[in-house]
């Protein structure tokens, strides 16, 4: 391909922000960014906002390289045939390539009275609502956080270290997503911060109502607040436009993050399904496959065959509260480990961690493509070459 290229990036959050920066690394690339916000979200530290001690936005300006247009709008339909994408306030974007980075949202709820009485925490509006009904609420009514993930379990420890009553449902297991060791810990440290944690066959939600929780088993918890954290799918977009996608409504791709529909279509982050082998949705796989995405984008520009994705993980980190963090370790391919740390050393690490993130996006904006940080997990070749009943590829 000859000429200026022009490539449209949907979405502003870890993997959009990423792919937009090392788009830039070629001149001949004209690069557009479209969010439905004009300032970045935290998203990893929404929970911190909801408790009143961060802010959780942060400023393009800082985030996003020079040569990348921010435009402020929502896309609703990509036209893969004439390549262009619509906008919610009536105009549209053409495009030589598309990198679908829309991340995801929570999940609908499903239970009678959830959607009508309880608050979210999943977007930065949601956020700051939750945030007033919080202020606006005695310190002491009682507060109920459903979802047994990260999310409800940070949310739980922040409210409950300002001194407030919750308590935490999680249906059969708290953090299903940790080692065993890794979950006592965590309940240890709950605990501590008098937050009552219900698990088990019967702690499930089955009805929500402006004062109370209904539990599976028949109790009734006296809710004033009751926060829904349970579950996360992603926002119906490629579905609409008659693009392949999973049963969760991600965008299908092949291992080089391209869609099987379109080569001039790559997805990264929350959104994207490569091989119907989703990585988990996570910060830490979107900040890696956004500049992937990218490098597929600029080899296809270059006449070059595109690098499968390769994403691999260090463990996972939650905070508990601001003196106490859990960070869990794991192998690369985000299989668990039995070892982890806790306490202020957690903390400190977690902290790190989110502060380090926001360096990892500025560094790109200022040296797009100068590092890549990844622990890279190449058993994946395997899995996926097992599946397809092939070879696995090695280089």
């Amino acid at each position: 391909m000859t000429g200026n290229t022009r490539v449209v990036v949907v979405g502003g959050g870890y993997a959009g922000v990423m792919a937009a920066n090392r788009l830039t690394r070629r001149g001949d690339v004209t690069v557009t960014l479209i969010n439905s916000r004009p300032a970045f979200v935290e998203r990893i530290r929404l929970h911190q906002m909801v408790a009143g001690n961060y802010d959780a936005s942060a400023d393009y300006a800082r985030l996003l390289a020079k040569g990348v247009d921010l435009v402020v709008d929502t896309v609703t339909g990509i036209d893969a045939g004439d390549r262009v994408v619509t906008l919610a306030g009536g105009g549209t974007a053409r495009y030589d390539y598309l990198i679908y980075a829309v991340g995801s949202v929570g999940a609908a709820p499903g239970v009678p009275g959830a959607a009508e009485f309880a608050y979210s925490l999943d977007t930065l509006e949601e956020a700051r609502r939750l945030r007033q009904v919080i202020d606006a609420t005695p310190a002491t009514a009682p507060v109920t956080v459903v979802g047994a993930g990260l999310t409800g379990i940070e949310t739980a420890a922040e409210l409950a270290e300002t001194g407030r009553p919750v308590t935490l449902v999680c249906g059969d297991v708290l953090a299903p997503s940790l080692h065993p060791r890794g979950r006592r810990a965590v309940a240890e440290r709950l605990a501590r911060l008098g937050v009552t944690v219900l698990e088990g066959p019967g702690a499930t939600v089955t009805a929500v109502t402006g004062d109370a929780v209904r539990l599976g088993d028949g109790r009734r918890l006296a809710s004033r607040v009751t926060v829904w954290a349970a579950g996360l799918g992603v926002p119906d977009l490629a579905r609409r436009s008659g693009l392949s996608t999973d049963a969760t409504g991600r965008l299908r791709t092949d291992e080089t993050l391209t869609s099987l529909d379109d080569p001039r279509i790559v997805a990264a982050g929350d959104a994207a399904a490569p091989s119907d082998l989703p990585y988990r949705m996570s910060c830490a796989a979107a900040i890696q496959m956004g500049p992937q995405a990218a490098e597929t984008v600029l080899a296809r520009i270059e006449g070059r065959h595109p690098r499968p994705v390769e994403v691999g993980f260090l463990g996972q980190c939650l905070s508990l509260g601001r003196s106490a963090g859990m960070i869990q370790f794991s192998r690369r391919n985000d299989t668990v480990t039995r070892h982890h740390l806790g306490g202020r050393t957690g903390a400190r690490i977690k902290e790190a961690i989110c502060r380090g993130t926001i360096w990892l996006l500025s560094n790109e904006a200022r040296r797009p493509g100068a590092r890549d940080l990844w622990a890279r997990d190449r058993t994946r070749r395997r899995l996926v070459a097992d599946r397809r009943g092939e070879p696995a590829l090695t280089r």
